[in-house]
């Protein structure tokens, strides 16, 4: 069974900076792609950002610009760097990734998921 093990979060100022990190458990196959959900209280899961083997990503539009996605993906690990932090960034952001796919866009979701980590943002 593939798992992904997320690290990072916590709690920053609004304008602040935090770093996600996640990898996938020794012997998964490669990911064809990976990425960030983020879920607040009464809200669905929404895709943060993602990106493919191939380099094809996707940014949610109210990141863009403040959220990079990072890979290593031939080594199964993947990183959100999210600068210029704001309120409504605050919720519990889960890794996602999966072995097979065909298209990178705001409908992707994959297989396996982290556990969750909590990312705060208040001043």
């Amino acid at each position: 069974q593939v798992r992904l093990v997320e690290s990072g979060g916590g709690t920053a100022q609004p304008g602040g900076s935090l770093r996600l990190s996640c990898a996938a458990s020794a012997g998964a196959f490669s990911m064809w792609a990976m990425g960030w959900f983020r879920q607040t209280p009464g809200k669905e899961r929404e895709l943060v950002a993602a990106v493919t083997s191939g380099g094809s990503t996707y940014y949610e539009e109210s990141v863009k610009g403040r959220f990079t996605i990072s890979t290593h993906i031939s080594e199964n690990t993947v990183a959100l760097q999210m600068n210029s932090l704001k309120p409504e960034d605050t919720a519990v952001y889960y890794c996602n990734g999966d072995i097979t796919g065909t298209t990178m866009n705001r409908d992707w979701s994959g297989y396996y998921w982290g556990q969750g980590t909590q990312v705060t943002v208040s001043s």
